[in-house]
């Protein structure tokens, strides 16, 4: 393969010295520039590697006081590779080096030859280097270099035209110019704005702690039910703040040098004279899973979007999971490959952004903003008109589909009479019944594989064959360009290749569990590294399509900076479209994915949120990260390298020790199996710097992908078949983990707990982009669907109490909240009624409001503002955006997380399973109005709490107010305090009341009905409770509890 040896271009000096070969060599913050090979620099420590730049030549310097001859290096040889063609044995160590060679120069000018070229070893003491701490103070370099005319630092050597310069237009001076530059940088929230945030919640914590030590050595003996229920919430509550807050000591800020990227990747150098794309391949995912909920024209465009990505086209492929096995996507898929041969090319042309067409043609901003080429305008409305084309051909797919299969199914029943009039001598008897299966046909004539629109035998869901197409072949290795065309768009000069694309829809049997989505990635995981083998894996919704053409590269960037070998995956954050302006429902979440996220980076990484995810293949394989560590301690505070022999799940794979159990843990596909080796070596940082660790050498990835052929596809097809996962770690410890309908949370927290970490990508244009239910009761079943995956792992083996010292403590707390939080539904219920009981009893959670009570409660709120205040400001979010999430936590946790909890306890007690629908995804055709979801009122089970709450706040506040008028010595003191509590609550269901609402304020009749059930049984309850006195005394009006 390419870059096996780093090739060899003669230098001259002045003096006229025969032609020596190019060496590395290191040039110091001082302008020193010092010969290294490649041993030296893989030995260097990391921390002299920050501060100095790696240049791949060798220059002609005269020697100086602080620069004086050495001994010559000797130059290792360069190993290659592994071969794209999978090969276990490709797993080896690899070594780079560089041909030793002596230079002469002359000192001041003049030609005195000396022997310049020496081995530097570095020590590390103090932090610094040996080479470091041997640069002078005493002497003056630049005095030195004005009276001797010296070439200090820069080099006599030259590329001789007819073997480099002149193939890559690039000259001597470019490659000796060009410094090491990292690709990502780490940037930390001001300490002005951190240090204000962490003494505050130091100061709330210990303000908490002595609130709640004063309630409880002062109960309100008056009303022992009432003062014991408030103080057991307010403990958990502060549990709860606690486990949500401390993970947020330490967010940061990432940036990603997508310039350097290029630089580094796709420049002509030494190793790639021709500047082909060395950067690593990705794969793409996409499932789906039904076809009526998630439109095949949502999904069109979230793959064309993918297909016109700004990433080298050989090393992107496309894959595409139909969990439905639904020919209505097959086809859909098949047209929007046909539009993406011009979509793409129009993209390229015109930088386009975004790269949906839906999007893209949506935006109300001018369309002509930046464009400059001046057939812009005629190719706009070209491919406007063809996208509104192949948008009523996508409408008009399942008419074209039924009428087909009706045309084929009436051909089958005149066979078949034909066949019983043959049977019958020309008669067809008038008792006969003409049975016959009604199939799903392909345009081709022949039987759809997957489910049929009648359901037969192996042609249902949940029971059918596997399929993969190859909608989109291999693309040519180099580009392919485009010329004119009449009365079309003109291509010349730009590349019309798309990447690679595959349909798969994986075998499903009756005795198999399918594992839903879990078990869909899984299969693409297997099926893509058959067919391609990206070391990358980035996978989204059907509904997620690419907003930033460039997203890729900038989460290649920190795959592929120093360091990025330990990274498993990058989270990018979500981002939607078609929410109402006033976010009602808080939708866009900023609070968890500009705070929560953000700060989790500072530590051991994000969560996985299950989609717009870039994965590290070899980590999705249950690997464990080279240099690995462990915390210990108390607090984790103790870091250490983690074990050398690691346990059985987590040995890696070596040269000299090929793992034996591959077929156990992986299957028994040989070719698979190979394709791990290579995935690694693959996805390895380039090792182009001497802190640069587990590196590979340049060059290692500029070699054409290989054709599929035959067999390759036939062993695609097998490792999607239901039985392949039978006898191994598929879903245990491989791949997307299963047993939670929260797969994503639990995959991504196995990797964490072995060892690896994952970084947080903000870019500054979003990444992806996608929908959100905006009708309440969706809303509301998608975060009962979240919060009882939480359930489930509080109660499995991943209950991050039970996590490795692998874990900081920290990440460990984060996901412990991540199991814990809806617990906090039974206190969030509990307490959103204290205040209704308050006022019923006429008394309040504390014996009276005196001036201790006072002050805590002052001193609490004012912290928790200054906290949010703070929070908002290093997170970037609005005051808004924080109290609607506010807001809809109360919502969402007194219905969605409190049956969620409900639903946990029955499937680990009863063993009763749970399911859920999906989410329909819209395919926004009410242009006339978007937002006419928001109005529809789906009544649930859900709502009924929440309409409790609202219903007895409601009364209560009547109840005390009538007390206190009619009352002879009215106690306004704690009508106030449960007033203002019970009005807190109903602030906080503002969003849940204007949704029952419906359009213009017509509330259905349902809410009417449950309203007036609520109220009565209240009102019988109170009478019960506490029935009328006959002896009223001096109070006629006056209640007992």
């Amino acid at each position: 393969m390419a870059g096996s040896s780093h090739p060899r271009r003669p230098v001259s000096s002045s003096g006229g010295d025969a032609d020596r070969p190019v060496k590395f060599a290191n040039r110091t913050s001082s302008g020193r520039v010092v010969s290294l090979s490649r041993d030296d620099e893989l030995d260097t420590p990391g921390d002299y590697a920050t501060q100095n730049d790696y240049i791949n030549y060798t220059v002609m310097m005269p020697p100086t006081p602080d620069n004086q001859p050495g001994d010559k290096p000797d130059g290792p040889t360069v190993y290659p590779p592994p071969s794209s063609r999978f090969r276990s044995d490709g797993q080896g160590h690899v070594r780079m080096g560089s041909h030793a060679s002596d230079a002469d120069g002359g000192a001041g000018g003049g030609n005195s030859a000396g022997k310049l070229d020496r081995r530097v070893s570095f020590l590390k003491n103090n932090n610094k280097s040996m080479l470091l701490r041997s640069q002078t103070q005493d002497f003056d370099h630049n005095r030195w270099l004005f009276e001797t005319k010296g070439k200090y630092g820069i080099g006599t050597a030259f590329w001789q035209e007819d073997q480099f310069g002149n193939d890559t237009g690039m000259s001597m001076q470019d490659f000796m110019d060009k410094p090491w530059k990292p690709l990502t940088r780490k940037i930390h929230v001001p300490a002005a704005v951190l240090s204000p945030y962490r003494v505050l919640i130091v100061i709330r914590m210990v303000v908490l702690a002595f609130f709640l030590a004063w309630r409880i050595r002062n109960p309100n003996r008056e009303a022992m039910w009432l003062w014991g229920m408030s103080i057991v919430c307010e403990i958990w509550f502060a549990f709860s703040w606690l486990l949500d807050i401390l993970p947020k000591f330490n967010p940061i800020n990432r940036t990603a040098d997508l310039a350097a990227l290029k630089d580094k990747f796709e420049t002509p150098s030494p190793s790639n004279p021709k500047g082909r794309s060395d950067l690593p391949g990705i794969d793409v995912f996409i499932s789906t899973a039904d076809a009526e909920k998630e439109p095949p024209l949502v999904t069109a465009n979230t793959v064309l979007s993918v297909l016109a990505a700004e990433y080298p086209v050989e090393k992107l492929a496309l894959y595409i999971s139909d969990d439905g096995g639904s020919i209505l996507t097959f086809e859909a898929m098949a047209e929007a490959v046909k539009f993406a041969e011009l979509w793409v090319p129009f993209c390229r042309k015109h930088d386009i952004e975004p790269r949906n067409p839906d999007s893209y043609f949506s935006q109300k901003t001018d369309p002509t903003k930046n464009k400059k080429l001046p057939d812009f305008v005629k190719d706009r409305r070209w491919i406007k008109r063809e996208y509104d084309e192949f948008k009523v051909r996508i409408n008009g797919l399942p008419d074209v589909i039924k009428k087909r299969c009706k045309m084929y199914n009436k051909n089958e029943e005149m066979q078949e009479k034909k066949r019983i009039k043959e049977k019958n001598e020309g008669e067809l008897p008038p008792d006969e019944k003409i049975e016959f299966t009604k199939a799903t046909w392909m345009a081709d004539g022949t039987h759809w594989p997957g489910t049929w629109y009648d359901s037969a035998p192996d042609h249902a869901k949940g029971d059918h064959a596997g399929i993969l197409q190859i909608m989109s072949k291999v693309p040519e290795y180099d580009p392919v360009l485009g010329g004119p065309d009449e009365g079309r768009l003109d291509f010349t000069g730009i590349d019309i290749r798309i990447p690679m694309f595959a349909y798969v829809s994986r075998e499903k049997r009756k005795c198999y569990d399918h594992n839903k989505k879990a078990g869909a990635m899984n299969a693409l995981v297997r099926a893509s590294a058959i067919l391609s083998n990206g070391p990358f894996i980035l996978n989204l919704d059907c509904d997620h399509y690419v907003y930033n053409s460039m997203a890729f590269r900038e989460g290649m960037c920190y795959m592929m900076d120093r360091g990025g070998d330990r990274i498993c995956y990058i989270q990018f954050p979500q981002r939607f479209e078609g929410i109402d302006p006033s976010d009602r429902y808080a939708n866009h979440n900023t609070v968890f994915f500009d705070g929560n996220m953000r700060a989790l980076d500072g530590l051991q990484g994000p969560v996985y949120v299950g989609t717009g995810c870039m994965f590290r293949r070899y980590a999705l394989y249950g690997f464990p990260p080279p240099r690995a560590n462990e915390y210990t301690g108390v607090f984790g505070q103790i870091k250490t390298p983690a074990k050398t022999i690691p346990s059985d799940e987590e040995e890696p794979l070596t040269e000299d020790h090929p793992d034996l159990n591959l077929p156990k843990k992986f299957g028994s596909s040989t070719m698979f199996n190979d394709s791990i080796a290579v995935a690694e070596f693959q996805g390895r940082p380039l090792g182009d710097h001497f802190s640069v660790k587990n590196g590979r050498p340049p060059g290692a990835l500029i070699t054409p992908r290989p054709p599929l052929d035959a067999p390759t596809a036939a062993e695609a097809i097998a490792v999607i078949s239901c039985w392949f996962e039978d006898n191994t770690e598929w879903g245990d410890r491989v791949g997307w983990i299963y047993g939670s309908v929260t797969e994503d949370v639990v995959t991504g927290y196995r990797m964490h707990n072995r060892g690896w970490r994952s970084v947080y990508c903000i870019t500054k244009r979003d990444a992806f982009r996608g929908t959100a239910p905006i009708n309440l009761t969706d809303r509301l079943h998608q975060v009962l669907r979240w919060a009882t995956g939480s359930v489930e792992i509080f109660f499995s083996r991943n209950n991050a109490i039970l996590a490795t010292r692998r874990l900081k403590f920290l990440q460990r707390i984060a996901y412990l909240n991540v199991g814990i939080y809806p617990f906090t539904s039974f206190f969030l219920v509990t307490y959103c009624f204290l205040p209704a009981f308050s006022l019923f009893s006429g008394h309040f959670i504390v014996q009276s409001l005196n001036i201790a009570f006072l002050s805590y409660l002052l001193i609490i709120t004012l912290t928790l503002v200054c906290i949010s205040l703070l929070e908002v400001k290093w997170s970037g979010i609005a005051l808004e955006e924080w109290w609607r999430n506010e807001q809809f936590w109360v919502i969402g946790g007194s219905s969605a997380h409190l049956v969620a909890v409900l639903q946990g306890l029955l499937k680990v007690i009863a063993g009763i399973e749970i399911s859920f629908t999906l989410t329909s995804k819209s395919a926004a055709e009410d242009e006339d109005d978007i937002y006419a979801d928001l109005y529809v009122v789906k009544w649930t089970a859900l709502f009924v709490v929440p309409l409790m709450i609202i219903v007895v706040n409601l009364v209560a506040l009547v109840i005390g107010l009538a007390r206190q008028i009619y009352s002879v010595i009215p106690q306004w003191g704690k009508l106030f305090g449960g007033a203002f509590f019970s009005f807190w609550v109903l602030a906080h269901m503002y969003p849940f009341a204007k949704g029952l609402m419906g359009r213009k304020g017509k509330v259905p009749t349902i809410i009417y009905v449950w309203s007036g059930l609520i109220s009565i049984t209240v009102s019988l309850l109170w009478i019960v409770v506490n029935p009328p006195q006959g002896n009223t005394r001096n109070d006629a009006t006056a209640f007992n509890f």
